[in-house]
């Protein structure tokens, strides 16, 4: 009769070292931001172009063919996509730097006003001179705002954008060449460990292929409710003003609080004289936070990534330390490859059969390579 060990779940050793490494890799992600982005970018437009490019391979189409028409129909309609944007407003067009800033004093004077009417219902708050606290603070800090800030930001961004160009490239290479990589990996593994391994490569692959997805479809329907409830309490632009929020809300906790603000500071300048908007909008903002967190990601991102919650919350605040921004944006998909892999790597070291099965084909090689010679 022949024993056969039941797999375990990985333990406090193995995810000790899931952590370990994922934090190691984000130490080079930031590192490397320069190719981090635009690696990012061409992972997510991978994923979104695969379904259709194996479609077409189904049907007969070459792969080359295939990438080529895929990628020529997602640059037709991001190209639509762009010019509706563009169209959207029909009204005179305003330099960015005039409408940041009327945005900008619109926002701050919906602070002033929402400071004031506290002191109004709350006179403990006039009597330690809340609003010209607040004032003076974001006076001073809106002063020296572009003189210490802006310009570097600006820098930073037009350093980043000739890297970005690298995107189509790289999803080019990993629509045509994914498969070929794939097979050059699981040829490189002791022929014992085949069978796991072509698990493992399945299941990062299939990890990474649920979460970009699910974030491609939890970000419309975001854009999509968000617009809705912004058109109908009359705040302009409502769909380009989804989608940046949306998107922002990448970045766990920070990408949501900045699309709060962004939003709340379009809405008290179309109505500077009634704040009751910009109220709705912060309503507005927040329902579709709780359908984000209890509705919509428990259907797209919450079937991807198996991680307990409260590991989730360590690992953002851990890689917000350690990569920044860019840290809290890849964590969770970085510990989503990283926790596959190494319970994978887990179960190998600790599976007896598969090392058993591994020593005996090291002797079978070995003695077939001495069957000839001479004793």
């Amino acid at each position: 009769m022949t024993f056969i060990p039941t797999q375990q779940r990985a333990g406090p050793v193995v995810w000790s070292g899931i952590i370990a490494a994922t934090c190691a890799l984000l130490f080079l992600l930031q590192q490397m931001l320069f190719l981090a982005i635009p690696f990012l970018f061409g992972i997510v437009l991978y994923y979104i172009m695969q379904p259709p490019m194996q479609r077409l391979i189904r049907a007969g189409v070459r792969v080359n063919a295939a990438i080529l028409t895929v990628g020529s129909a997602f640059l037709l309609v991001l190209l639509i996509v762009v010019v509706i944007a563009m169209q959207w407003d029909s009204g005179p067009s305003e330099p960015w730097q005039d409408m940041l800033g009327r945005y900008i004093s619109g926002g701050l004077e919906f602070v002033r006003q929402t400071m004031l009417s506290l002191e109004r219902e709350f006179p403990i708050l006039k009597q330690v001179k809340l609003a010209r606290t607040v004032n003076s603070r974001v006076n001073s800090f809106t002063g020296t705002f572009v003189q210490k800030h802006l310009t570097e930001i600006l820098v930073s961004v037009a350093a980043w954008l000739p890297s970005l160009l690298l995107a189509p490239f790289l999803t080019f290479f990993f629509l045509r060449d994914g498969l070929r990589f794939k097979k050059f990996l699981a040829r490189a593994v002791p022929n014992a460990f085949f069978e796991k391994t072509l698990c493992l490569l399945h299941e990062v692959d299939q990890t990474a292929h649920r979460y970009f997805q699910g974030l491609v479809k939890l970000t419309v329907l975001d854009t999509a409710v968000l617009a809705l409830g912004l058109w109908a309490i009359g705040v302009s632009s409502p769909l380009v003003l989804g989608l940046i929020a949306a998107v922002l809300a990448w970045v766990p906790y920070v990408g949501s609080i900045l699309g709060c603000m962004l939003v709340v500071m379009v809405a008290s300048t179309d109505a500077p004289g009634d704040p009751s908007v910009a109220y709705l909008a912060i309503g507005v903002f927040i329902l579709v936070r709780l359908l984000d967190d209890f509705v919509f990601m428990p259907l797209t991102l919450g079937r991807s990534l198996h991680i307990h919650p409260l590991i989730t919350v360590l690992m953002i605040f851990i890689g917000g330390y350690v990569a920044g921004v860019a840290g809290l944006m890849l964590v969770l998909p970085l510990l989503g490859v990283v926790m596959v892999v190494g319970e994978t790597l887990g179960r190998l070291i600790t599976d007896a059969r598969l090392r058993a099965r591994h020593r005996n084909a090291i002797h079978l090689r070995d003695k077939q390579a001495s069957v000839d010679l001479v004793t």
